[in-house]
């Protein structure tokens, strides 16, 4: 029974490739056979040939780790304090009163506004664009830290009570727990949210390097191979840390004996 379950959850696996596969076949098909009459429609050989050289050359290494490095940093200043403010929006009635309705008005202001300030304090540099990041996961984590805390089932305080918790015994014990979905839920978006202004960092803010700058060099330049090399790097990018995130979401789970979602 195991073995089949098991060969069932692999072929449920397999058919997330379908698409792509059938995708690149479209792809490889439109352009051997000239479907299309533009210039601008490049055969998956050209932009593999593109990725080879981008590669080999050195330039892809220096863009994906100048974006990751951006990246991280700003995923983790912004999701460190995300944590901390939702923790004490959630936890403490009085800080929401003092400070929820200012950062309730903060939420609703468009991420891609605060260019032009950053810009003006900032520059355009690395420090700029980590700052924006941060603010693009902060928001996530602070709103869903908090509405975990805030809807701890009640039972699950009582019993608490009952067994005579001190306040931080059920802030660690209870309540952590019991809002650990809605955590992880918080900076599953901080991670898609920080990588996509990544990227419109790197539009925005020129200046340095980073898989952004690669994508304006391919359009400005119009050789749609890089643009398209560019545009697979970030979707893989992007898969790559939503499964690291799951990973550790799993991880957090067995050590605090939650069934996995």
């Amino acid at each position: 029974m195991s073995a089949i379950m098991s060969a069932g959850s692999r072929n449920r696996g397999y058919r997330g490739w379908v698409l792509p596969i059938a995708a690149i076949a479209v792809w490889w098909l439109a352009s051997s056979q000239g479907w299309s009459q533009s210039g601008l429609l490049v055969s998956p050989e050209k932009v593999a040939t593109t990725a080879w050289d981008q590669m080999a050359s050195g330039k892809f290494w220096r863009a994906i780790s100048a974006s990751l490095a951006r990246n991280l940093s700003g995923f983790f200043i912004g999701t460190t304090l995300g944590l901390v403010l939702g923790c004490l929006l959630g936890l403490s009635r009085y800080f929401q009163r003092l400070v929820g309705p200012s950062f309730n008005t903060f939420k609703q202001i468009s991420l891609f506004a605060w260019i032009p300030l950053i810009s003006v304090w900032f520059g355009l540099g690395d420090v700029a664009k980590v700052v924006f990041l941060s603010l693009a996961a902060l928001v996530p984590v602070v709103v869903n830290t908090c509405d975990g805390l805030r809807n701890v089932p009640p039972n699950l305080l009582e019993v608490a009570r009952v067994y005579g918790f001190t306040r931080w015994q059920t802030i660690i014990g209870v309540m952590l727990p019991a809002a650990l979905p809605s955590i992880f839920t918080g900076i599953y978006l901080a991670l898609v949210y920080s990588w996509l202004a990544t990227i419109g960092a790197e539009y925005l803010l020129v200046s340095g390097e980073g898989i952004g700058n690669t994508l304006i060099d391919g359009s400005e330049h119009f050789m749609m191979d890089l643009v398209l090399f560019g545009m697979v790097v970030i979707g893989l990018v992007g898969w790559g840390l939503n499964a690291l995130a799951r990973t550790l979401e799993r991880r957090m789970q067995r050590l605090y004996g939650i069934a996995p979602r």
